[in-house]
């Protein structure tokens, strides 16, 4: 007979807790990246923008190649004989509706940063334009507003659909006991040495979350000081972004501790709809012809040249463009890639493979486009227009003194100010309160779909994130803060690689069974 102290110890080594092997590394690599940004800011940042350059002139290739890669495996995810294999039991009902799942899936996934580059973006390329465009021209306007649609649309996603595949597939199938990348990838790694070939990969991926979160804050608090400067009228400084960054974290910290349902979703679903209320009000104070002019020239622009943008290696004139913007980008999505396809999975019981890529990919690049096609229209027609001087606000003052001004401008300019100022608000705090939340999960044992991480995790990295946002936002350098998501990037490709074979040889030894 089995006495009270053993069914004690069992459950006890049921319950959900950390794993050493993969915490200890992935805090310890993280605080020192911190703490050397910290304590020489601007030598960090020129390291990494080193690095990344680097990584650019070497690996562009790579990159590209992997993105339709992606795309394409996703497609035949979905199409192929797989698709319909449900991902839970036969009668298993969906854990979230649709409309709460496709918003926790995009304010988590990329919501904030589309609010950092809304505007901005496509000015950028009005004077940097590609494929040999000349700058400010009738061109340059169109293209300026394509490209922003290309960087945030369906490859990108296929980079956070390609992931979530096979960790739901472990989660809701195999029934694993590990909500980690690692035992996703198990199918592929070679018997000899298999656990350790897991701890090194979930290292990696907890990584690549910590910088692509990084990179998120470290244009968000900025955005946020820049927003606040221009409607109190206090110069924009260090103190004021530091107050951002606290707010912020306590903002994130509270939704993280309440939970996936309590906290991450009832953020996500009052972002939407915020975001759904700023789109409205810029197409009826706004151009609204011309930004439909634009949307429906750019969507012609995309879908005619796909495959040459997405593969454009510029390997003769060698501008930069494409190591600047693309393989950024790309790199941006693919350190998010395994965090994002864990946080997706984790939402997805009930549904297919089916439904969980093509949601992922449709209705994620769905919010994306509708929100930086309008935004950049609107940002391009007064600038086109000589309404406000867009473009030499960017080139004096950056990014986000670009979107502040726009704010100031608009009807009620505080009122506006304030709005945006909410916006960026619960939108970073959602995207980063996510990223804890995986980030916990992947350094944790005995963690099934239904369980969630340690407190005790959720609060430690909550507190590498503050650490490195604080070092990132000191370099003040927006080239310093890209580079870091572009350098946590880079490993996370083959680890990509490594779960789409594995994922490969389960479904087929699913067949048989």
């Amino acid at each position: 007979m089995i006495s009270t102290d053993q069914h004690e110890i069992a459950a006890a080594r049921d319950r959900p807790a950390a794993e050493p092997a993969v915490l200890v590394p992935s805090i310890a690599i993280a605080g020192l990246f911190g703490a050397a940004f910290l304590a020489f800011p601007g030598e960090t940042g020129a390291w990494a923008q080193s690095l990344m350059a680097g990584i650019g002139a070497n690996f562009s290739w790579l990159y590209l190649a992997l993105g339709m890669g992606s795309l394409g495996f996703c497609l035949w995810l979905a199409f192929g004989p797989h698709g319909k294999i449900k991902l839970g039991g036969a009668d298993e009902p969906v854990e979230f509706s649709t409309p709460h799942w496709v918003a926790m899936m995009f304010t988590a996934g990329i919501g904030a940063g589309t609010v950092a580059w809304g505007f901005g973006e496509p000015l950028y390329y009005l004077e940097t334009p590609p494929l040999g465009i000349e700058p400010y021209s009738a061109a340059a306007y169109e293209w300026g507003h394509m490209y922003p649609m290309l960087h945030w649309g369906v490859v990108p996603w296929s980079f956070y659909a390609l992931p979530a595949v096979p960790i739901a597939y472990n989660l809701y199938v195999e029934r694993a006991r590990f909500l980690r990348i690692g035992e996703a990838s198990a199918g592929a790694l070679p018997r000899f040495g298999r656990s350790a070939w897991k701890v090194v990969i979930d290292i990696f991926i907890v990584l690549g979350v910590v910088a692509g979160a990084a990179t998120s804050l470290g244009m968000g608090v900025p955005l946020v000081s820049a927003l606040l400067s221009e409607l109190t009228g206090l110069q924009d400084s260090f103190p004021i972004r530091a107050a951002v960054l606290t707010v912020w974290v306590l903002l994130f910290g509270a939704s993280t501790l309440r939970g996936l349902k309590r906290g991450i979703r009832v953020l996500a679903d009052f972002n939407m709809a915020l975001a759904l209320l700023l789109l409205l009000v810029i197409l009826a104070i706004g151009p609204t012809l011309f930004i439909v002019k634009m949307i429906v020239n750019s969507l012609g622009l995309m879908t005619d040249n796909f495959f040459r943008t997405q593969l454009w290696t510029d390997p003769i004139e060698q501008s930069g463009f494409t190591e600047a913007w693309t393989v950024f980008y790309w790199g941006w999505w693919i350190a998010f890639a395994a965090f994002m396809g864990l946080f997706i999975a984790r939402i997805s019981r009930g549904r297919t493979i089916r439904q969980l890529v093509l949601g992922t990919i449709l209705w994620g690049s769905l919010g994306t486009l509708a929100y930086l096609s309008i935004t950049g229209g609107f940002a391009l027609y007064l600038e086109l227009n000589d309404v406000l001087p867009l473009s030499e606000i960017l080139r004096e003052s950056g990014l986000y003194a670009v979107t502040a001004t726009i704010a100031a401008n608009m009807p009620f300019g505080g009122v506006s100010l304030a709005f945006f100022i909410v916006l960026c608000i619960v939108f970073y705090a959602t995207t980063m309160d996510s990223a804890a939340f995986v980030a916990a999960c992947v350094c944790s044992k005995n963690l099934r779909a239904s369980h969630e991480p340690q407190l005790s995790m959720r609060i430690a990295w909550i507190a590498v994130l503050f650490l490195i946002t604080v070092g990132v936002t000191l370099s003040d350098s927006l080239t310093a803060v890209q580079s870091i998501t572009v350098i946590g990037s880079l490993p996370v490709i083959p680890i990509l690689i490594v779960m789409s074979v594995s994922l490969v040889r389960r479904l087929k030894a699913h067949r048989t069974r």
